[in-house]
């Protein structure tokens, strides 16, 4: 659709399909039963045995049991797409996201919906199930909160936390920029910057682009009261912390005055259209780049934007060119971890993430609209993984030592096998068949 909105048609068949299936996951075994026999080995008396095993190593509970591929998924419905705080009526949308884990990185993830939003809260509640899993996604958590809990978890888990608006967007946006300064001749650390929106994915996105090399003085983010500066009023302590960072001329105003001669705005606030303008676009830098990243609706739309003399254009939606979208992250992202068995997520295994996807979709051949994958790169996936935990090997971070090849092949071989198996599954009939479109 041209202006970015949704067509109604496919909320109505997403009604009828979900309640056809009643959800979207089911619990399925990777063992054979081949008569009752096998259970006195895949469960009692046999099981016993690895049991002690584990006991004794605590290590081999990789060995011995699937934690190493399990992953939570877990959300308290506060933020919840263009929702907002929905609550438990989020876990349909938890449920897509571990459909795409398995799809695109044969990780087994389930959808865990807590019910409370009280941060500390969170916090435990994770903490204690964390032994079952090799690996936490957090999920549609508002901020600040969301940092507060995501930092707990790090700190104080041996396991990858990581949380898809922060870090999954951060690593898009970084990747589909390294290659829009491709195609207008401009570099990454002199270029400056604003940043529409002053949530968990414009400061993760924000703290990321400084980190690969950005100045930071010359980034200036703005929120709903206007262009951060140090020393501002009404600023939680995320917000003080890039206000002391960027925008060394102390620049006020708000979204207009920020642009005024900026190679590159990420927009990542509230949906459009009218959030920026074609006049705003007009008065950015020779060939600037716009990315207009809110869902559903872009802050601005690609023609709009176009119209002020951008020369490249992204937007969070899958009916424009250049979607930057999660997805192509965290499936690989975790993959890689897991397959290493990661202990954590440090900056450079970030930094290898949008470098790979940059340099995938460079391979494909740069253009004012493909600066970046798509879902539909079934070979990026492996990449990704691949770079991901030779990063966290080299960067100490993981408990088992693969090289690149040996984890792009393991990937590619077991993301394979699911889709192969899955396409079995629907085409025997043991998976219905998709209800009429009409």
């Amino acid at each position: 659709m041209s202006d970015g909105t949704m067509p109604e048609s496919y909320g109505k068949i997403a009604r009828e399909w979900h309640k056809f299936y009643r959800g979207k996951l089911a619990v399925s075994l990777k063992v054979p039963v081949t008569s009752f026999e096998d259970f006195a080995v895949w469960y009692t008396p046999g099981v016993a045995e690895p049991c002690e095993e584990i006991v004794a190593d605590q290590e081999k509970i990789f060995d011995y049991t699937n934690v190493g591929n399990f992953v939570a998924i877990v959300t308290d419905g506060s933020r919840v797409l263009g929702l907002g705080n929905i609550g438990s009526a989020g876990l349909p949308v938890m449920e897509g996201k571990a459909i795409l884990f398995k799809y695109l990185g044969d990780v087994d993830a389930f959808p865990i919906l807590l019910a409370s939003q009280d941060p500390d809260e969170i916090v435990h509640a994770v903490k204690c199930i964390a032994p079952s899993f090799g690996g936490i996604n957090l999920e549609d958590i508002d901020a600040p909160k969301c940092f507060h809990i995501f930092e707990k978890l790090s700190k104080e888990l041996d396991i990858p936390v990581f949380h898809d608006d922060q870090q999954g967007t951060a690593i898009v946006v970084l990747g589909g920029l390294l290659n829009a300064l491709k195609i207008v001749g401009k570099r990454l650390g002199e270029i400056r910057v604003a940043v529409v929106g002053a949530g968990a994915a414009s400061i993760a996105s924000t703290k990321l682009i400084i980190e690969a090399g950005a100045r930071a003085g010359d980034i200036v983010m703005v929120d709903s009261k206007g262009a951060l500066y140090d020393g501002r009023d009404s600023m939680d302590e995320y917000k003080a912390v890039l206000a002391r960072m960027t925008n060394k001329a102390g620049i006020r105003g708000g979204i207009s005055k920020a642009l005024e001669g900026a190679d590159v705005v990420i927009a990542l606030s509230r949906p459009g259209p009218g959030v920026i303008s074609e006049e705003m676009v007009s008065k950015m830098a020779d060939r600037p780049i716009v990315f207009a990243l809110a869902n559903p609706v872009p802050e601005i739309t690609p023609d709009e934007a176009k119209k002020g003399g951008a020369a490249v254009v992204a937007t969070g939606g899958s009916d424009f060119p250049n979607q930057v979208n999660n997805s192509i992250v965290f499936p690989g992202f975790f993959r890689g971890m897991l397959d290493v068995r990661a202990k954590g997520i440090n900056t450079m295994m970030m930094l290898s993430a949008a470098n790979e996807i940059a340099k995938f979709a460079e391979e494909e051949g740069l253009k004012e609209d493909h600066i970046i994958p798509t879902m539909m790169d079934a070979e990026l996936y492996p990449r990704v993984a691949a770079a991901v935990g030779t990063t966290a090997v080299d960067t100490g971070n993981a408990r088992v030592k693969l090289s690149y090849d040996e984890l792009k092949e393991s990937a590619e071989r077991r993301i394979s096998r699911y889709q192969r198996s899955l396409q079995l599954l629907v085409r025997e009939g043991f998976i219905a068949p998709l209800p009429s479109r009409t």
